[in-house]
Parts: structure tokens; C-alpha cells; sequence
């Protein structure tokens, strides 16, 4: 992975979106809810402040419109203050 982050933010892998069918019909991927939760892949060291709570690894749920979406060689990936993320799984 080339992406450190810095200060307070954290690198999350979105869990990818449920394939849901309603009578027959699938739901294209435009349509679908996108994920409220994720794995931290990589963590900045903090702040003065704010120091560091989440680890590579922590399975987390964010806010709906928390992050912002970067793409890395085809994958997708937020990029969002650990205050944004809500809680630990």
C-alpha cells in the first residue's frame, strides 16, 4: 500500500456493497446503499490533541457521508478523520 496517512485519518476499505434481488429484479450497483462499515488498512500518528485509538485491522462503522473516496489502482478506499469513524466492531 503507497497511502500513509497523516495526523488524525485513517485509510478504510469499504465492505463491498450487498447484492440484493427484489422479485427477481437485480438491484444495479448505481442503486445500492453504499457500506457504513469497513477494515482500517492504515492509520496516520495522531495528534498533539488526539491520539491514536484505531489500528490497522479494526473492523469499523463510519457515517454515511463521512471519508473521501479515493481510487488506487482499480480498488476503492476512504480517507476520513478517526473522529468520523462512529464505532469499533
Amino acid at each position: 500500500m503507497n497511502i500513509k496517512p497523516l495526523a488524525d485519518r485513517v485509510l478504510i476499505k469499504p465492505a463491498p456493497a450487498e447484492e440484493k434481488t427484489v422479485g427477481g429484479i437485480i438491484i444495479p450497483d448505481t442503486a445500492k446503499e453504499k457500506p457504513l462499515r469497513g477494515e482500517v488498512l492504515a492509520v496516520g500518528r495522531g495528534t498533539k490533541d488526539e491520539e491514536m485509538v484505531l489500528k490497522a485491522g479494526d473492523q469499523v462503522l463510519y457515517g454515511k457521508y463521512s471519508g473521501t473516496e479515493v481510487e488506487l489502482e482499480g480498488e476503492k478506499f476512504l480517507i476520513m478523520r478517526q473522529s468520523d469513524v462512529l464505532a469499533i466492531i
